[in-house]
C-alpha cells in the first residue's frame, strides 16, 4: 500500500513538471535555447555586423523591418507585457536580438534552425524555394 501511494505521487510530480514546461514553452519558447550562434550568422550576413546598416525600409544589424517591430509589439501584449520596442530599437543590437527570439518564440516554438532562417528572411509565410539562397548563405556562416 505504501509503494502504491509514493508511485501516485510521483506519477502526479512528473505531469505537474510536464504541464509546467509545456506551459512555458507555449507562452514565450524555450528560454534555454541558444540562439546566439544562429543570430550572430544571420547578422554577419545581413549586415556584417554593422548596426547601423541601412537597406531600404531594413536597419540595423539584423535589418529589420518596421512590420517586423510592429509585430513584436502584438505579441508582448498579447502575453500582457507593457513592453513596447521602437523603430530606433532596430538599431540596438540587443534589442534587435531581443526582437529576433521574441518572433521565434511565438512563430518557431520548436526552435528549428532552418525555420528560424526561412522565417527571418521570408516572413512565416515564407516558400523555401524564395529563401534557398539566403538559408544557404546564413548556414554557411553559421557552419564557419
Amino acid at each position: 500500500m505504501f509503494e502504491s501511494r509514493i508511485a501516485k505521487i510521483l506519477v502526479f510530480t512528473v505531469l505537474i513538471v510536464f504541464v509546467a514546461v509545456k506551459a512555458s514553452a507555449s507562452e514565450g519558447g524555450d528560454s534555454m535555447f541558444d540562439w546566439e550562434p544562429l543570430m550572430e550568422a544571420i547578422t554577419q550576413v545581413e549586415s556584417e555586423g554593422n548596426p547601423k546598416a541601412q537597406s531600404g525600409n531594413c536597419c540595423g544589424a539584423m535589418q529589420i523591418k518596421p512590420i517586423l517591430v510592429e509585430d513584436c509589439n502584438l505579441i508582448l501584449r498579447s502575453r500582457g507585457s507593457k513592453k513596447k520596442y521602437t523603430l530606433k530599437d532596430r538599431f540596438n543590437v540587443k534589442k534587435s536580438r531581443e526582437m529576433f527570439v521574441l518572433i521565434m518564440s511565438k512563430y518557431n516554438p520548436s526552435n528549428d534552425i532552418e525555420r528560424a532562417i526561412r522565417i527571418w528572411n521570408g516572413g512565416v509565410n515564407y516558400t523555401v524555394k524564395s529563401t534557398q539562397k539566403y538559408y544557404q548563405k546564413v548556414m554557411a556562416a553559421y557552419n564557419k
